[in-house]
């Protein structure tokens, strides 16, 4: 057990109000902000989250419309906004953001531009090398995380203090949280598992089985450690919960909008179409472009990536897809270095 801390939340879509909760109920001191004043309002009077009609919030939680009264005197900012949002957010809060805080991100994406990760968009907007970022992610639907499902995450950082210090203080009965240094390698998976659950719901829109699905998750984190490795981050990450646990409850859930979106696509619904019958935030797309970037500037064969893109871009038939993958030229399974260990 931890001390009884305060938290902002910055972001109040269901994964910051399903963590809020959470972290409520431990007793902890929880403000939500949100950047749209009207989110504010209705959560705040209706005490329900309109994406999580079931569950009402517990009354000690806090709102504001204002990001000063989030961030200032509280222990650990949880930054909880759609990853395009992060930098605007982070320049927004950085005038109230102090040393010895602790920035939490749950965000999911890489920057098309910078090709950087949140917690490096948040260090660079922060700018105070006092405070320590953490990335906590993993497999974890809010829609399971509000009922007190269980649930385990990671709590990554390259201070291991400050991933511990987050683990203790967001492990409960229902939510257990491992520790990982790997911080760029935690968010990397966060981001593109995203993009292969978008692949596995085209091809389930297009009427493929279960075999597909289960290729198309173990290609898919090939492809994501075969970046990562590239990257020269640690391969024992994408074997982990970030990696391939979070691959698998995002590729084969119905909690999961990129694995919907993509069926959508699938079944020929035009991406704008698709994106507005989610209702919801789809990462894997905003995740493509840099995926895509990435895979270029380390000269990584990503062939499942550069399908989806294909889809979503309007390059090919989506009725094409599964052809050009199952034609593509025959390989082995294990890599150079498994044939020199023989």
């Amino acid at each position: 057990m931890t001390d009884k801390i305060k938290i902002g939340v910055l972001g109040a879509g269901t994964w910051g109000v399903a963590l809020s909760r959470m972290l409520c109920n431990e007793g902890h001191k929880v403000t939500v902000w949100s950047a749209i004043e009207k989110e504010i309002e209705d959560i705040s009077s209706s005490r329900v989250h309109p994406n999580l009609p079931e569950i009402e919030l517990p009354e000690q939680i806090e709102y504001t419309k204002d990001i000063k009264n989030a961030c200032l005197g509280n222990d650990i900012l949880l930054f909880a906004v759609p990853s395009p949002f992060v930098r605007a957010t982070a320049r927004k809060a950085a005038p109230y953001v102090s040393a010895g805080q602790i920035i939490v991100d749950v965000a999911k994406g890489i920057e098309e531009d910078t090709l950087y990760m949140m917690s490096e968009i948040i260090a660079e907007e922060i700018n105070n090398p006092e405070v320590k970022i953490v990335a906590l992610s993993g497999p974890t639907h809010a829609e399971e995380v509000v009922k007190d499902f269980p649930t385990t995450i990671v709590s990554a950082s390259k201070d291991i203090e400050a991933a511990e210090y987050v683990q203790k203080v967001f492990n409960t009965e229902s939510m257990r949280v491992y520790t990982n240094d790997d911080i760029l390698g935690v968010e990397l998976c966060g981001a593109l598992k995203n993009v292969i659950a978008l692949a596995c719901g085209i091809a389930a829109g297009l009427g493929c089985g279960d075999n597909a699905k289960a290729a198309l998750i173990t290609r898919g984190i090939a492809e994501i450690s075969r970046l990562g490795m590239a990257m020269g981050l640690r391969e024992q990450t994408f074997g982990g919960l970030a990696g391939i646990g979070d691959l698998i409850v995002t590729a084969t859930s119905m909690n999961s909008r990129n694995l919907r979106c993509g069926m959508l696509l699938g079944q020929g619904v035009p991406v704008e179409e698709a994106t507005k019958r989610v209702g919801m935030v789809v990462e894997g797309l905003n995740a493509l472009p840099a995926a895509i970037k990435l895979a270029k500037k380390y000269n990584v064969e990503m062939p499942i990536v550069e399908a989806a893109n294909a889809v979503v871009s309007g390059n090919v038939n989506v009725s094409e897809v599964v052809r050009t993958l199952m034609s593509r030229d025959l390989k082995s399974e294990l890599s150079a270095s498994a044939f020199l260990e023989k």
